[in-house]
């Protein structure tokens, strides 16, 4: 096996096609082509299984391919370490973020500082980020949620409230403060399970005793404002994430602390990666700044 055979094989496994293989690595798909076969000939076994132009890893191909993305993460890391004695001056850093609302302000920042590194940005919820950056498909995330898990490495950034929003034609629109306790029964437009400030909101309710009626789940916070916006119900956002509408109105629970923290993270074997560690410290000296900032 050599490295050319391997980085063929990686490329169409992580691009699920040996047609977009070539196109990532910028070669002719015969040659994608003719590397992957030449590696399952030699170990005489089956990496793909191909339907036409669909190809899917086997089990083997699975196998294989986890090692293949920490190989690729390490080639990374040398690049890193490389370009970092050069001064920075090339590498490509991949981002994971539960929303631009938490990552701007480090990106603009780690942007400013080191203008020829390319930056890639990924957005989903927490769980599907951490899951990202065990499978190397992101190098550092910014997570509304983490979990206690000595694989991840978290700084803690900023913390945020939960607040309550409502159409204009609400009752609560009036309102600039409710108790916990007048949600009984109300309906409410929900995100999706992994979504940390449901996690949050429903935590709160647990320890109160107070029952909603759940009446959508949505998979975005965007879809979540409309249908807030068309009285489908309440929803719940984290204050930072709230963008003012004139058909939105938001109100804080005076009784419950009902809060998302933000951090940055990485996996702990990573975390001295150069382009990594720069990232971290981007956002340690950002939050030190809003520390010792007049309120």
């Amino acid at each position: 096996m050599n490295y050319t055979q391997l980085r063929s094989f990686h490329a169409v496994a992580a691009e699920g096609g040996f047609t977009a293989a070539a196109r990532a690595l910028n070669v002719g798909q015969p040659t994608i082509t003719t590397q992957v076969k030449a590696l399952e000939r030699y170990f005489d076994v089956e990496l793909f299984h191909r339907r036409g132009r669909r190809v899917r890893p086997t089990e083997a191909g699975e196998a294989l391919f986890r090692i293949s993305q920490r190989i690729m993460s390490l080639e990374d890391e040398a690049a890193d370490l490389l370009n970092a004695y050069g001064g920075f001056h090339s590498g490509h850093l991949h981002v994971g973020a539960v929303g631009p609302y938490h990552a701007t302000e480090m990106l603009s920042a780690f942007n400013e500082r080191y203008p020829g590194i390319k930056v890639t940005v990924a957005v989903g919820n927490s769980g599907e980020m951490v899951t990202r950056l065990r499978d190397y498909s992101v190098d550092v995330a910014v997570l509304a949620h983490v979990e206690d898990d000595p694989r991840i490495h978290a700084v803690p950034y900023s913390r945020h409230p939960v607040v309550v929003f409502v159409n204009s034609a609400h009752r609560f629109a009036r309102r600039r403060r409710i108790r916990l306790a007048e949600l009984e029964g109300e309906r409410m437009v929900l995100r999706e399970t992994g979504s940390t400030t449901r996690l949050a909101f429903e935590a709160a309710l647990r320890t109160s005793g107070v029952r909603i009626d759940p009446v959508m789940e949505i998979g975005s916070r965007e879809a979540v404002w409309l249908a807030v916006a068309r009285g489908i119900g309440i929803g719940v956002v984290s204050d930072i994430e709230f963008i003012p509408h004139p058909d939105l109105h938001t109100v804080r629970v005076t009784d419950a602390d009902i809060y998302t923290t933000a951090h940055v993270t990485c996996l702990a074997d990573r975390r001295e990666s150069r382009l990594i560690a720069a990232f971290l410290n981007v956002a340690r000296q950002l939050k030190a700044l809003r520390g010792t900032a007049p309120a």
